[in-house]
């Protein structure tokens, strides 16, 4: 397995591999899958490859939809740089040599459990891992009027250039969050808007919190990992994706490698 996945390496700079275990009916199964990918990811799997080996025993369209399920909670809410690739492939094998049968509702979850985990850990090692990436940075969305307007506000500001360069400068400079839920195509009231980095309030009802809590949100951008709330306080919609900064190496490794 770890040859695997170093063999698979593009601009990676360290292989991804991940395993867990899960019991059904007091049979233990393992779930191990490595992936590749550090740049052209974002939703829809863009450039990356994911090979994932389980012992389970499930017929096809069982494991179909447990693969199609985790995708969507990992791989389709993650971006580097927003672009797009004809080569992208998450390919799962299941042996059934545990004897741990996935057939009912009850051995189903205790299976996505385990998968959902493998998925979003590799998930986010392909972010941390992406090409010239500083800092790994989750965009939550909550209060929109529903949950596919709240995904394309979170999808909007994880791919701004201009978030992704002040993620890189360590510059808590909300405006460009607020710009890009403005550009997002959705219906938002910008009176009502809360902004968070972590648990610092940068944004309340619109407006900014002043110099002494921005000096606070700088700090929680000097670190390699973070979140960026965004309250819209319309509704229950909910939206998540995890993106990075833009920074001077990511440049220089897409001027310098020629694929």
């Amino acid at each position: 397995i770890p040859d695997l996945a170093s063999s698979i390496m593009t601009t990676d700079t360290v292989p991804k591999m991940v395993s867990g275990q899960g019991i059904v009916e007091g049979k233990s199964f393992i779930v191990t899958g490595v992936a590749k990918g550090a740049g052209m990811i974002r939703p829809d799997l863009a450039t990356m490859l994911c090979f994932v080996f389980t012992d389970v025993n499930a017929a096809s369209d069982v494991l179909k939809e447990a693969l199609v399920s985790a995708i969507d909670r990992s791989f389709n809410r993650i971006t580097i740089d927003g672009d797009t690739s004809t080569n992208d492939t998450v390919l799962m094998m299941a042996n059934g040599l545990s004897g741990a049968v996935i057939e009912n509702p009850g051995q189903k979850e205790i299976f996505q459990k385990v998968l959902n985990r493998i998925f979003l850990d590799l998930a986010k090692q392909l972010v941390r891992d992406g090409e010239g990436v500083t800092k790994l940075v989750e965009i939550i969305v909550r209060g929109a009027a529903s949950d596919s307007d709240a995904k394309k506000i979170a999808d909007t500001v994880a791919h701004s250039p201009l978030v992704k360069t002040a993620f890189f400068g360590e510059d808590a400079n909300w405006g460009r969050i607020i710009g890009a839920v403005g550009r997002a195509g959705v219906d938002v009231d910008p009176d009502r808007i809360d902004l968070y980095f972590d648990d610092v309030q940068m944004v309340k009802a619109g407006m900014g919190c002043g110099k002494t809590v921005e000096l606070e949100a700088t700090k929680v951008l000097k670190k390699s990992e973070f979140t960026v709330a965004v309250h819209l306080n319309m509704g229950q919609g909910f939206g998540s994706m995890i993106t990075c900064d833009f920074s001077v190496d990511y440049v220089k490794i897409n001027a310098d490698y020629r694929s």
